[in-house]
């Protein structure tokens, strides 16, 4: 019996399984797709979603679900979108600690991964594993903090040991709503900051998205039970720095297309698009002002122009910081 499941086989997956598994964990990979498990298995290696990075030896591959729901901690691998009906084939033990590793609110319910969870497993242990980090990091165990969110103080602490290693490095909180909120809001900023780039703004205009963006994203967590403060650390300003500044970033990437006026790659999840139309409806019935984010909105819907959404941002009334 594996001590940690990981289901979803994409870069981050594949790099939590190495990382963990390289450092004592009996660690299950599960994929979806049957031909990349025996690519995976014959290869010892993710070439699709990482290449480059080898399976250690102990780490085991699957494509049976079943096999993969026995471990006692799952890390749920999978793009937001798409948690909820993995919950629902998983069908998790009572107890089971469930660890999401996916950012964003889910557009049919607006919850964010740990609510979406406890619907679907009640007698789950949810929690969420989020901050500023590349897959490819990770797989070469290169030096990485991140945030640990976990309502129950007790399951919290045990999986920060479980999960940290001597290069991943784990801070507890127990501020869910506020760790998820700063992982989703900040691919919407990092969306508009690629936008900018891509259009030929200026690094002063990128400048000036991701701060006016980071007041977005703390002016959206004080409408909820979030504490405002944790969108300063890792879950929030850390990943927000690191997303919003690299082309290594799926969401900055695409910004960069759409701005350049390049059609965005196909196959490649990008959570901010979502995130961005279920923030904007969520911020309207709550009363929030959220120009940004209704802007990469419009955009990404093909509403407006790039520079119609920069022409009505500039066009805003004059206020106080």
């Amino acid at each position: 019996m594996s001590d940690i499941s990981v289901l979803g086989a994409g870069a981050f997956g594949t790099a939590l399984a190495i990382a963990l598994s390289h450092h004592g964990a009996r660690v299950t990979l599960w994929a979806r797709d049957a031909r990349a498990v025996a690519e995976m298995t014959a290869g010892r290696v993710n070439a699709r979603r990482l290449p480059g990075a080898p399976f250690p030896d102990a780490l085991k591959v699957t494509g049976d679900l079943a096999a993969a729901r026995t471990a006692g901690t799952m890390l749920l691998a999978v793009p937001m979108q798409s948690l909820s009906a993995l919950l629902a084939g998983v069908d998790p033990a009572p107890g089971t600690r469930l660890v999401a590793c996916c950012k964003g609110v889910d557009l049919a319910t607006g919850l964010g991964p740990t609510g979406v969870i406890a619907a679907a497993a009640p007698e789950g242990v949810p929690a969420v594993l989020t901050g500023p980090s590349f897959a490819k990091d990770i797989a070469r165990m290169l030096p990485t903090a991140l945030t640990l969110a976990c309502r129950d103080a007790e399951a919290g602490v045990a999986l920060q040991h479980l999960l940290a290693t001597p290069v991943l490095r784990l801070y507890l909180s127990r501020d869910v709503t506020g760790a998820e909120l700063g992982g989703a809001l900040k691919n919407v900023v990092a969306l508009a900051a690629g936008i900018s780039i891509g259009a030929g703004f200026g690094e002063s205009a990128r400048a000036a998205i991701i701060t006016r963006g980071f007041a977005e994203m703390q002016r959206f967590a004080e409408t909820t039970e979030a504490d405002p403060d944790t969108l300063c650390g890792l879950s929030g300003l850390g990943d927000l720095t690191l997303t919003a500044t690299s082309e290594a970033s799926r969401n900055y990437a695409t910004g960069l297309a759409l701005g350049r006026g390049e059609a965005r790659a196909d196959g490649v999840t990008v959570e901010g698009i979502a995130t961005a139309q279920a923030v904007e409806r969520l911020a309207a019935a709550r009363g929030v002002a959220m120009p940004l984010t209704a802007m990469v909105s419009a955009v990404t819907r093909g509403e407006v122009s790039v520079r119609e959404a920069a022409a009505a941002l500039l066009a805003r009334p004059l206020k106080e910081e």
